[in-house]
């Protein structure tokens, strides 16, 4: 039986967002936006969900005058992409029953 699968993290554009902050020290917004092509409505929802989940914590300031959000994982974060990393892995290597 598979296990499943964490549905914050099944979001493809949530699931982006990780993938690119476990691989990265850090990362603000205006990266974050670049790197998964969304809209900047639809990218600040999905970090506040994120945030509110413990997976990654964001840093609000200014640069200059301009805003600047800044998003870093947590280890709750990197463990939880691990575990789903696991699960899917067991999924495309099953062998179909016959």
């Amino acid at each position: 039986m598979f296990r499943e699968l964490n549905p914050l993290l099944h979001s493809e554009l949530r699931l982006a967002v990780m993938s690119i902050l476990v691989s990265v020290e850090s990362a603000d917004f205006v990266y974050l936006r670049k790197q998964t092509g969304a809209t900047a409505g639809n990218l600040s929802v999905q970090i506040d969900k994120l945030q509110k989940a413990g997976y990654i914590d964001v840093e609000k300031g200014f640069n200059g005058r301009m805003p600047r959000t800044v998003c870093r994982i947590t280890r709750q974060g990197v463990d939880a992409f691990e575990e789903y990393v696991k699960a899917i892995s067991e999924y495309i290597s099953s062998k179909p029953s016959r």
